[in-house]
């Protein structure tokens, strides 16, 4: 009697061509995401000579200096705070409002709810750059050019249609029993809301936090618009301090980027999984 033929994937020598073929894109998306980044990482350890000879080359002398002179400079811990002060502000703003306005819209019935709702993503359609206009008289009328909130409030309204968005179809997978259960026994929306839908919701918050803290620490059209101020810029604005009228140090720059954009990593590194959990969430119903 003949054995069964094999129904895995892989032939005998434990390869497949389909595995190969996944395993040379996969390799090939790797090298293309992570050649800028290794080239700036070392890109900032040269002397600007040798980075315009040897753009991405190992460094024949390592300049330790580039990075040392920027840690322990004053100005960049203030860009770095700076940054945080504004993404904190912007991630915390977007959660509350966008967890609530979700939660009415996942939940409760009343007349325009989806024509509100397709107005608010609507959004979606338009960049922060074609409203940069408009967005500068409001602030300016609401007295808030040169500073933080000035930044913050742009920011929100721009990151609102995308996190309701994703927070709206979280909401709606979850069980309606428990909504339905808690009515029940007389708890109001409200309650319902803090008490049982927010901790059950910490995936997909932490995935639309992550997303707009990334968004904002990377922003720089509306900081250069609405801040004047050097000492309330965020990074991407202080990089114009390696540009001079003649020359840029490069080199610098490079190592200012690395050094700015760890905490970005970091932060993806240790919200990884929450944030794959929130994308992944309710994509398969059974």
């Amino acid at each position: 009697m003949s054995e069964p033929a094999s129904s895995a994937p892989f032939s005998d020598d434990g390869f497949s061509p389909a595995a190969v073929g996944k395993a040379l894109y996969l390799a090939a998306i790797v090298l293309f995401v992570m050649t800028p980044l290794i080239a700036t990482v070392l890109g900032g350890f040269k002397s600007l000579g040798e980075l315009r000879t040897n753009p991405f080359g190992l460094p024949s002398v390592w300049e330790w200096s580039n990075y040392a002179d920027i840690l322990l400079s004053r100005r960049y811990w203030q860009l770095l705070g700076n940054s945080f002060v504004i993404a904190t502000l912007t991630v915390v703003l977007t959660l509350i409002c966008a967890s609530m306005a979700a939660f009415v819209f996942a939940h409760l019935h009343f007349f325009g709810r989806d024509m509100l709702l397709n107005y608010l993503t609507m959004g979606l359609l338009f960049p922060a750059a074609t409203a940069i206009l408009p967005m500068f008289i409001k602030v300016r009328d609401l007295g808030l050019l040169d500073s933080h909130m000035g930044v913050v409030l742009p920011q929100v309204a721009f990151a609102l249609a995308m996190s309701i968005l994703l927070l709206r179809r979280f909401f709606k997978d979850l069980p309606t029993e428990l909504l339905e259960a808690a009515l029940v026994d007389g708890c109001s929306y409200p309650k319902f809301f803090r008490y049982v839908t927010l901790p059950l919701s910490r995936p997909i918050l932490a995935t639309v936090g992550t997303i707009t803290f990334v968004h904002s620490w990377n922003a720089y059209l509306i900081p250069l618009v609405m801040l004047n101020s050097d000492r309330l810029y965020p990074w991407p604005l202080g990089i114009m301090v390696y540009q001079g009228e003649y020359s840029t140090e490069w080199h610098l720059i490079l190592a200012f980027i690395t050094l700015t954009i760890l905490p970005t990593i970091i932060l993806f590194l240790f919200a990884q999984k929450h944030i794959v959990a929130g994308l992944t969430a309710g994509a398969v119903k059974g």
